[in-house]
């Protein structure tokens, strides 16, 4: 492979606690090496006013699977937005809230991106994950499970067998090649297929006779038993609703009973996902406010707990989820179409278009709300920037949101020309801050924290040398920082180089090389369990509608993988 040496640039690296230090930065055999180490021959790389950090890593997006190609079939209206041919080694890139997945990984490496975490994985429709994943160029991708309304889990957590839960969990993740333990509306998504839902932690889910705080704490514990390299991943109960903070801080005051029990320098039990969309007060729509204040000071007094931000974009999108009632009750709100699945023994799915326009106060508050979370973390290590993509709004607008976050000037002229912007001030505190991210904290919310939260920062999210060259340089100078957000979200849309694996994938904006992606999956190692092995064959056999052989992720799905093996035998 080609040596490379950067010169002159600013690097920012949390890792290694460099805050913009002109420092060169050396690549060798796809890996970062001391300049010592590389050869007089090395290919040179003037970096002069720009910025260095690692490759940025997506934690939380839905990028790949039946629920997102079901949104590209309901929503053909998507790809009038944003169709086109761009120069470089590209294919035709539609859809803008649901893009192709060539286009997924075209724009995440644009924007510096080289990793991302597709988060709702029904076991059923492993394949066709996994499919969507080899066909998505350039970035390394892995998959979460979903579990929280599993009929497997509800039943060993309702006899509390945790033995057995962490058994199940590890023959799935082997089945489906995947990455750790997803949650969605525990129980929420099941009590959906009698019609009703779990608002509250303390709600029993029909027939099942559990709690959604039974379910969380059960896979908690059992993530842990496991070893498992991330933490619960969790979409909450009552996700949308006016006053749905005092279930938040429920839920996450349950990771005080769970302690980490890891080799993979994880500190946290619990990753809150989209925090945005569960940190609201009031009584109704009429009059729901901001308690994102609230909702992180409980977060950074905890630090069992990382979360990703779900900052609401203010554009038109495709909200999906596998939180099925909330999708039912959206759709009666906007009156919209609708879509609904519900996947068998698992999980469900609905999607429904929505509209964040900046007319509507209840917009603007999420909008401010998801800003408020991101600007009161005072652990830029445990809080990451997403959209939920597309719940919120398109990734391809994270450039937007760290234009708002790191230039208060630009936030506040956004803020100050809402349609109904006196009542936005009333109803958030986001005007009283004058916070601004800096780089240094930016490279920590999108590169270091994201990388450790998963497990991964042995060899990603950072500069250090021995680590994979996967590095990102941006057209911004700190020794003159832009004075307008509009420049920091035009630098960050395009890189000056993305680096993948040592091999320059994208040069000014332009995508040169496809790389060679890779499939991130956990193979955790548990003593033989004859009750797990018995339920798997009784329910394929009375419930499923394919059999077991057909059930599973060939090898030949994800041919390029990197296996994080695990042995919990001696749990």
């Amino acid at each position: 492979m080609s040596e490379y040496i950067i010169k002159n640039g600013h690097v920012f690296d949390p890792v290694q606690k460099i805050k913009g230090d002109k420092k060169d930065i050396a690549i060798k055999d796809g890996k970062i090496v001391e300049a010592s180490e590389v050869s007089s021959s090395a290919k040179s790389i003037n970096a002069k006013g720009k910025t260095i950090m690692a490759g940025a890593m997506e934690i939380h997006a839905h990028v790949a699977g039946p629920k997102v190609n079901a949104g590209r079939w309901f929503r053909p209206e998507d790809k009038i937005f944003d169709s086109h041919k761009k120069p470089g080694m590209t294919r035709i890139e539609g859809g803008k809230s649901i893009p192709t997945v060539f286009k997924t990984g075209y724009e995440y490496a644009r924007m510096g991106y080289t990793f991302a975490m597709e988060a709702a994985m029904p076991p059923l429709y492993a394949r066709h994950v996994h499919e969507e994943i080899h066909d998505t160029p350039i970035i390394d991708e892995a998959a979460l499970p979903v579990f929280g309304n599993n009929w497997f889990i509800l039943e060993y957590l309702k006899n509390r067998e945790i033995e057995n839960t962490a058994a199940y969990i590890a023959w799935i993740l082997n089945q489906t090649k995947g990455y750790g333990v997803k949650i969605v509306n525990p129980g929420g998504t099941e009590a959906w297929a009698w019609g009703l839902n779990c608002l509250t932690i303390n709600d029993p889910v029909p027939y099942f006779e559990i709690t959604p705080a039974e379910i969380v704490t059960g896979l908690m514990e059992a993530n842990e038993y496991l070893g498992l390299p991330h933490s619960v991943h969790i979409h909450q109960n009552d996700l949308g609703n006016p006053g749905n903070y005092k279930v938040t801080l429920d839920t996450l005051r349950l990771a005080e009973k769970v302690k980490p029990k890891n080799d993979f320098g994880r500190d946290q039990v619990m990753h809150s996902t989209h925090l945005q969309f569960h940190a609201y007060g009031g009584e109704s729509f009429a009059n729901i406010e901001s308690k994102a204040k609230e909702v992180m000071d409980y977060v950074n007094s905890n630090e069992a707990i990382t979360f990703d931000t779900g900052n609401v974009t203010l554009d038109e999108t495709t909200t999906m989820t596998a939180d099925g009632p909330f999708e039912h009750h959206l759709c009666s709100l906007n009156h919209l179409k609708w879509f609904n699945v519900d996947v068998e023994l698992e999980t469900a799915a609905g999607i429904v278009p929505y509209v964040y326009s900046p007319n509507v106060s209840v917009n603007a508050i999420q909008w401010a709300i998801g800003l408020e979370l991101a600007l009161y973390a005072k652990d830029p290590m445990r809080c990451f920037i997403t959209t939920d993509h597309p719940n919120a709004g398109p990734f391809t607008r994270y450039p937007r949101v760290m234009s708002w976050l790191m230039c208060a000037k630009t936030r506040n002229e956004r803020l100050n020309t809402f349609k109904n912007a006196d009542k936005i001030i009333d109803r958030t505190t986001l005007a009283e801050i004058d916070r601004e991210i800096s780089l240094y904290e930016l490279a920590a919310m999108t590169r270091a924290g994201p990388a450790k939260s998963l497990g991964l920062s042995k060899d990603f999210g950072g500069l250090k040398p021995g680590m994979n060259a996967d590095i990102a340089i941006y057209n911004i100078n700190p020794e003159k920082l832009p004075t307008k957000g509009e420049d920091y979200e035009k630098a960050f849309s395009n890189v000056a180089y993305l680096f993948k694996d040592g091999k320059i994938c994208v040069k000014d904006g332009t995508v040169v090389d496809n790389g060679q992606k890779k499939t991130f999956w956990v193979d955790v190692k548990v003593n033989p369990n004859k009750q797990v092995r018995h339920d798997v064959v009784e329910k394929f056999l009375k419930y499923y509608s394919v059999n077991e052989g057909n059930y599973s992720v060939p090898d030949d799905y994800a041919p390029h993988q990197h296996i994080i093996s695990l042995d919990a035998t001696h749990a």
